[in-house]
């Protein structure tokens, strides 16, 4: 089986715990005004390679992410649900950590059989949640979040521990009451492990020009340090007060 792949990154220390063997997918079926990779969109792009070709790679540099694993990241993983499958479950006959770095967007609760069966072999998964407000997800990633949300609490029902990421982008995902709301939906998720508040950044402004695609955003500033730090303060006080109430 081979599957599409953008890129592999030897030493990745910001895509789950210690330092990683980091795998791009190839292909996105949602398009986040803030994305810093449109050259992932499309698929059936990028290197055609197996499963083999990247854990060959994996260890040549295995001595060195001890400590850490593989992450799969895009792109979708989940768009490519067969791949990403038989990756992770080789991964782990070679005792390799794996961890799954989502949006969720291609869940479906209502056929979760292929998904199950890739989470059989995922040891963490870093989701994002980019808002809790459905039609203002909608307009911020061309579909509602309802899927999202419950993809989050399938992953507390089968206990699979999870990395909450979101992107604080100037009027669009900065609100304070939706925030403290984020926080409030964290604090129903048990197996909620860790929370990264990423602010946004325009670095990727040349690549929409290289490939021809108006930027989303071009009036919108930066998000400073400490606007995200702020962000992050108030989804704590939204867990916090959550918590009192379980």
């Amino acid at each position: 089986m081979t599957g599409y792949i953008h890129s592999t990154e030897s030493f990745g220390t910001v895509d789950g715990p210690g330092v990683r063997f980091v795998v791009f997918f190839q292909g996105c079926p949602i398009r986040c005004q803030y994305c810093h990779n449109p050259d992932t969109w499309e698929f059936k792009k990028g290197n055609e390679v197996s499963v083999k070709d990247i854990l060959t790679e994996y260890d040549k540099c295995r001595e060195f992410l001890k400590s850490g694993g593989i992450t799969a990241t895009g792109g979708e993983p989940l768009a490519q649900p067969d791949f990403l499958l038989e990756l992770f479950r080789d991964a782990k006959k070679e005792n390799i950590h794996t961890c799954l770095d989502t949006s969720g967007a291609v869940f479906n609760p209502d056929n979760t059989e292929k998904i199950d069966e890739i989470l059989k072999y995922t040891d963490l998964v870093m989701l994002d949640i980019k808002h809790m407000d459905s039609e203002n997800h909608k307009s911020l990633t061309g579909i509602g979040n309802e899927n999202i949300l419950r993809f989050a609490e399938h992953l507390r029902d089968l206990k699979i521990p999870v990395w909450i990421r979101r992107v604080v982008v100037p009027n669009l995902t900065d609100d304070e009451d939706e925030l403290f709301r984020l926080g409030e939906f964290l604090s129903t998720l048990s197996n909620f492990k860790a929370l990264d508040v990423l602010p946004y950044h325009d670095m990727a402004r040349k690549k929409y020009e290289e490939l021809g695609i108006e930027y989303p955003l071009p009036h919108t500033p930066p998000m400073s340090k400490e606007g995200a730090i702020k962000a992050r303060d108030i989804i704590m006080s939204g867990i916090k007060s959550g918590l009192k109430t379980l």
